[in-house]
C-alpha cells in the first residue's frame, strides 16, 4: 500500500492515473479467481450510487463482491483510487453530440448530460473537486467541452471563461438537484413532498411570511407544478441566457477585430 510518508517523497502520486507502478503484493493474499479492475469498479459505482460517498468502504465494497477486503488491494493501493476509477467510469455517460449540429446544439446536449450525470450519481459533484480527473473518460469529455466551446467562435483569450460559465453553472445547479433528491429519498418522500413539508414548516415562522409570500410568487411565475418540471424550466432558461452571451461576446469580438483591421 502506499504510506503517507509515500505520498509526500512522491507528491504526484495524489492519483491512480499517475502511477506507473503496480499495487504492492508483497503481503498480499493469493490473486482472487474472477476479479479485475473493472467489475470493481462497476461494483463500486453500484455501491456509491445505492448507499452515497459517507458509507463506502474497502469492506463494504469486498463484502458486495463477495471477496475478502484484502483481496481488492491487488488492483487498487487504497480507497481513492477505487473512488477516482468509479468517477472516471460514470463520465463515460456523457457522449460528444452529433459533430454537424449547431454548437449552440451540441454545448445545450453536453451541459444537460452533464446535468443529468451530477443527479443521477450524487457522489460525484464533491469528488469531482477533489480529485484531477485524468483518467481516459474524463479526458474524452474534457475534449469534447473544449471543441464545442472552440466551435462558438469566441476568441482564444474569452474561451476558458465562456467554458467557466456554463460548467460551473452546470456544476452548481446539478449539485444542488442530485443532493436534493438524495435528501427526499432518505426521507422516504418525493421530491414535491419534502418541498411541500420543508415550505409548511418554513409557513409557521411568522417572521417569515414575507419571504414565504415571494417564494409563491416566484413559482407561479415559473410554471408547473411539480418540482423536477420547474427545475427542467429553470436550467432551461439559463442555459438559453448562458448561450445568448456567448453570442454577444462572439458578435463584440468580430466587431473590434474588424474595427482594428480597417485602422490599419
Amino acid at each position: 500500500m502506499v504510506s503517507a510518508a509515500d505520498r509526500v517523497k512522491n507528491p504526484a502520486r495524489t492519483s491512480v492515473w499517475l502511477n506507473t507502478r503496480p499495487p504492492s503484493r508483497s503481503r498480499r493474499t493469493a490473486q482472487p479467481a474472477g476479479l479485475d479492475r473493472e467489475r470493481i469498479t462497476a461494483a463500486s459505482v453500484r455501491l456509491l450510487d445505492a448507499e452515497g460517498l459517507a458509507k463506502f468502504s474497502m469492506r463494504r465494497l469486498a463484502a458486495e463482491l463477495n471477496v475478502t477486503a484484502m483481496s481488492l488491494y491487488w488492483y487498487v493501493d487504497t480507497k481513492d483510487d477505487l473512488l477516482e476509477l468509479a468517477l472516471d467510469a460514470v463520465y463515460s455517460e456523457i457522449g460528444p453530440p452529433p459533430a454537424d449540429d449547431p454548437w449552440q446544439d451540441r454545448l445545450r446536449a453536453v451541459a444537460t448530460a452533464y446535468r443529468t450525470l451530477l443527479v443521477r450519481h450524487a457522489w460525484v459533484s464533491p469528488l469531482a473537486g477533489k480529485f484531477l480527473n485524468l483518467g481516459p473518460h474524463s479526458l474524452l469529455v474534457t475534449h469534447t467541452i473544449q471543441d464545442v466551446i472552440r466551435s462558438t467562435g469566441l476568441p482564444l483569450e474569452g474561451r476558458s471563461g465562456a467554458l467557466a460559465a456554463v460548467f460551473q453553472f452546470v456544476y452548481g445547479f446539478g449539485t444542488v438537484e442530485g443532493q436534493f433528491a438524495q435528501r427526499s429519498a432518505e426521507a422516504g418522500l418525493t421530491q414535491d413532498q419534502y418541498f411541500r413539508q420543508a415550505m409548511s414548516a418554513v409557513g409557521e415562522q411568522p417572521e417569515l411570511d414575507e419571504f414565504v409570500e415571494d417564494s409563491r410568487d416566484l413559482m407561479a411565475a415559473r410554471g408547473g407544478v411539480a418540482i423536477e418540471e420547474m427545475r427542467d424550466r429553470d436550467f432551461t432558461f439559463a442555459l438559453d441566457l448562458l448561450i445568448a452571451g456567448i453570442d454577444v461576446m462572439r458578435e463584440r469580438a468580430e466587431g473590434e477585430r474588424s474595427h482594428a483591421e480597417r485602422a490599419q
